[in-house]
């Protein structure tokens, strides 16, 4: 039965929220705040020009390479701002989330370095890789349902019932807030920056960098989801945050089928305009990137990089950014880019 203290509030949306989830959606000052709790524990990224997509677009464009993080993701700027400012009560009882690897490897060595309990609810067919590198950070791995909703589901449930913090995938404002700060290094080190194309999932990046680069400078922002998994983007056009059957694709990192409140309104406030990319396009992007530059990324970094073909005509002479959120693709998924004919 669930203890009065943890009960379950009103959620705006499909997913489950708790009394200590702050709906109001962050602000750029909540970014820079974010970026003071953080700095001594987070490195600022290289931003790299890439030669061969400025040659090919004829643009000077710039890949923020957020891979190069510990934790090998951008997701450890939020998941370090939501721990380093978790309420005492839940220190000793311990934090809960799920996640197909990045937010759960994140929130695993955040949890860590504040001496916090976490337990990190994967659905089945997670890369082993993941469960191994989150177990080694010291959390505790659950394996539980088909996809990472049913995962999510089963952790909201633990969290009422347990007592545990949960951590929210989406509405959780200091993760936005702390997914900012990689925009901010990217306004002070490229301040002519014209377009930022950013991939969307629960939409942390998407809202994060329109209050940050997008906000600091005149960049035009842009979010891509994944053509088989776009729930935020339909939702980005009607404001319906009805979920969606099934978000099976390549770039699991993206994944989800239920759009989130707080994220979601900043997106439709700040965000220019939003595209989808194919499953083909993706995996091709991902072949392409790691032949001709040596970068390997995960399926979610993919869908900016591979709508620029769409776009070459208004990029033409423009400043570009693009984060490369994260480098930890499953080993079943490198050998099915490996056997693709960009390689």
């Amino acid at each position: 039965m669930s203890s009065p203290e943890y009960q379950p509030v009103e959620s705006p949306d499909a997913s489950t929220v708790f009394e200590y989830h702050d709906l109001t959606p962050p602000t750029t000052a909540d970014v820079y705040r974010a970026r003071k709790t953080i700095r001594e524990f987070i490195p600022q990224t290289p931003l790299v020009r890439s030669e061969r997509l400025s040659t090919k677009y004829n643009a000077e464009v710039y890949l923020k390479r957020e891979d190069t993080l510990p934790t090998g993701s951008f997701k450890i700027r939020g998941a370090t701002n939501l721990i380093a400012n978790i309420d005492e009560k839940f220190h000793e009882r311990g934090v809960i989330t799920a996640s197909t690897g990045n937010y759960g490897r994140a929130i695993a060595h955040a949890a860590r370095r504040f001496d916090i309990p976490a337990i990190i609810v994967v659905p089945e067919g997670t890369g082993q890789n993941q469960i191994d590198s989150i177990e080694q950070l010291g959390a505790r791995v659950e394996i539980l349902g088909t996809d990472y909703d049913e995962s999510r589901e089963w952790a909201e449930q633990q969290a009422a019932e347990q007592g545990y913090r949960y951590a929210h995938p989406g509405n959780e404002r200091l993760v936005i807030a702390g997914a900012g700060t990689g925009g901010l290094e990217i306004a002070e080190a490229l301040p002519e920056v014209d377009t930022v194309l950013c991939p969307v999932g629960a939409g942390s990046v998407g809202a994060g960098y329109s209050l940050s680069v997008g906000t600091v400078t005149d960049a035009r922002m842009i979010g891509v989801q994944a053509t088989d998994a776009d729930a935020v983007y339909q939702a980005w056009q009607t404001g319906d945050l009805t979920p969606q059957e099934n978000a099976d694709t390549f770039a699991e990192g993206i994944g989800a089928r239920v759009p989130f409140t707080v994220p979601l309104e900043i997106m439709r406030e700040q965000l220019d305009a939003m595209f989808t990319s194919s499953e083909s396009e993706i995996i091709e992007t991902v072949a392409a990137l790691f032949a001709e530059e040596r970068i390997l990324i995960e399926g979610a970094c993919a869908p900016p990089i591979s709508i620029m073909d769409q776009l070459q005509d208004d990029l033409v002479g423009e400043t570009i950014a693009i984060p490369v959120t994260g480098r930890n693709l499953p080993l079943p998924k490198v050998r099915q880019v490996f056997q693709t004919d960009n390689l």
